[in-house]
């Protein structure tokens, strides 16, 4: 499959399933790289300890993008197999009712408050105290944030599960907040705590969107603006290979060497204008003569 083709089913994709697909690549990437630290004698962890979250105010200062990279790293296949699973289901879900701006808050939010309440559990309980160094990393925060905001905005919202039959959502999330508090004087203390730290502002930013205060609308638009970097960066690359059409006098186009457009030129500036779309206002934002286009092109693109 072609690289066009890939980044087509990309931007096609919702913005639960690239979420996901940034996480899993991400983990791929990092046990490669341990794999050949293994076998050169590199050290493991040396760029790990740059995106991993500190619970040293000290620490984090040095490297403030932490709060938000160490929502997008896992230490098992279990730990990136559960928190993707509950995204996925989650984000189904809460696509429905909000829009995917919103997802991204809610999970970016999420893990930055959830990071934040682990910081501030380490440094302020004395059951920490006197331990070692310590780093938080895992998606669960972030996860929790869309469960619970979801599961505060419709409680009753039936989910059928395998042999359980069909649940209220709001049992599920209140199940893995229970279990969470329950598990913080057995291990992982931090990380459940802020676990918790992501289901609070996820219930607190449902509730408030629901009575129409939007307090995180300056983030949403912060965060538009930083991925409208690399969306004018790719836009600017692409309009840099066009020809220049000169008109002449009787209205008639022609372009350098009497050349004619091809028709494979008219077709990927359509598709790069329906993905500009789409990173600008999403996918539900396309007619459906336009998804069609780009259905078509992906399964002609060999």
């Amino acid at each position: 499959m072609s690289s066009t083709n890939w980044k087509l089913r990309f931007q096609m994709a919702s913005i639960t399933e690239k979420l996901i697909a940034v996480n899993v690549v991400v983990f791929v990437l990092f046990y490669l790289l341990q794999t050949l630290a293994f076998l050169f004698n590199w050290p493991a962890d040396f760029l790990l300890e740059w995106l991993v979250f500190p619970k040293d105010p000290g620490e984090f200062l040095f490297k403030p993008w932490s709060i938000i990279t160490y929502a997008f790293l896992h230490s098992g296949i279990w730990h990136i197999l559960s928190n993707m699973l509950i995204l996925y289901f989650s984000g189904m879900y809460f696509l429905q009712f909000f829009s995917p701006k919103k997802l991204l808050n809610f999970y970016l939010l999420g893990a930055i408050f959830g990071a934040l309440m682990y910081m501030l559990s380490y440094n302020l309980f004395p059951a920490f105290s006197g331990l070692g160094r310590s780093y938080l990393l895992g998606a669960s925060a972030a996860v929790m944030a869309v469960l619970v905001g979801v599961a505060t905005h419709v409680p009753n919202l039936g989910v059928r599960l395998m042999f359980l039959g069909t649940l209220k959502i709001w049992w599920i999330a209140a199940f893995l907040v229970i279990l969470d508090v329950i598990q913080i004087p057995i291990s992982n203390p931090g990380g459940h705590i802020a676990h918790l730290g992501g289901a609070a502002f996820g219930y607190v930013y449902a509730k408030q969107l629901g009575k129409g205060n939007d307090f995180a609308s300056g983030f949403e638009k912060l965060v538009d603006w930083f991925l409208g970097l690399f969306s004018r960066s790719s836009s600017s690359s692409r309009k840099s290979n066009l020809k220049t059409v000169h008109r002449r006098k009787g209205g008639e186009r022609t372009a350098p060497y009497a050349r004619r457009p091809h028709k494979e030129d008219i077709d990927q500036a359509k598709v790069d204008a329906i993905l500009d779309k789409i990173s600008k206002s999403g996918y539900d934002s396309l007619t459906r003569q336009e998804k069609d286009y780009l259905f078509n092109a992906g399964k002609n693109d060999k």
